[in-house]
């Protein structure tokens, strides 16, 4: 095989890598997606990547380099978000993260998928959203998490230290242009309310037999590696989460200037977990 970092595949006439526009129903909302899909009969594993708060980076460059290492990868909107239709809030895009996994066996045969072979990846609330999508579907066979931001721990530091949250919703407040229905305050109220229940960390023993790759970013000031990552991988070193890989690249949050070796990392990472 190629490097698909490095070199395209080649043309298949009789499969040809195709790229479709997709949708999925979820709480009434119609979420629209895009398909990345190898050629060759197939079927092939997929990969659903979920991308952070507000989605201005959507990793297509992933969904680009795991196509060509065989993977289909499909990108999608919330609702709420980029002109999808519905309001946006921490719990719908867990419940469109739900809904998209599950939609995903309905396209298979269209599409040369195979189903049996799923895998979700995160960046930043993608990455915890790909970790609790995981953690309460068990048909998800592997689950990579990069810069992932916990709410669970997040909401604890508001708790503690009242310049914190203002923080929080000063911050949330100004990433609100692509989204629609919500507020930096009820954005914040959520995490808070929800607590301990969205604390990755405890997570631990429901993904503790399979698969999982945690990576975090050393110059991050929007998911401090100190807060979202490192007490994550202590937590799932001690259940112990048996096939737990975890990196800290020194990199900002968007992982800027380290692309090629986040989708390395994540197609090695699949190639040993599907």
């Amino acid at each position: 095989m190629s490097d698909p970092l490095a070199a395209d595949p080649p043309y298949d006439p009789g499969f040809p890598a195709t790229t479709p526009a997709v949708t999925f129903d979820s709480g009434g909302a119609r979420l629209l997606g895009v398909l990345h899909v190898p050629a060759g009969p197939g079927p092939h594993p997929v990969v659903v990547l979920l991308h952070g708060f507000p989605g201005n980076e959507r990793n297509f460059d992933l969904a680009q380099a795991l196509r060509r290492a065989g993977y289909a990868g499909l990108v999608f909107h919330y609702r709420g978000s980029w002109g999808v239709g519905g309001t946006y809030s921490w719990t719908h895009v867990l419940e469109d993260s739900a809904a998209v996994v599950a939609g995903l066996r309905d396209l298979a045969a269209a599409h040369r998928l195979d189903p049996g072979r799923l895998a979700v990846v995160g960046h930043s609330l993608g990455g915890f959203a790909a970790l609790m999508t995981a953690a309460a579907d068990p048909s998800v066979k592997a689950v990579a998490s990069a810069a992932g931001f916990d709410l669970g721990a997040a909401a604890e530091l508001c708790a503690a230290e009242p310049k914190a949250r203002a923080g929080y919703v000063e911050a949330f407040d100004g990433e609100l242009d692509p989204l629609r229905g919500t507020s930096g305050q009820a954005l914040v109220g959520e995490m808070e309310a929800a607590g301990d229940t969205w604390r990755l960390a405890g997570l631990a023993p429901l993904l503790a037999g399979r698969p999982v790759l945690l990576i975090g970013t050393g110059r991050d000031v929007v998911t401090p590696h100190e807060i979202h990552h490192d007490p994550l991988v202590a937590a799932y070193r001690a259940e112990p989460v048996e096939r737990l890989e975890h990196h800290l690249f020194p990199t900002d949050h968007a992982l800027s200037d380290h692309r090629v070796a986040l989708a390395r990392t994540i197609i090695d990472f699949l190639r040993r977990a599907l």
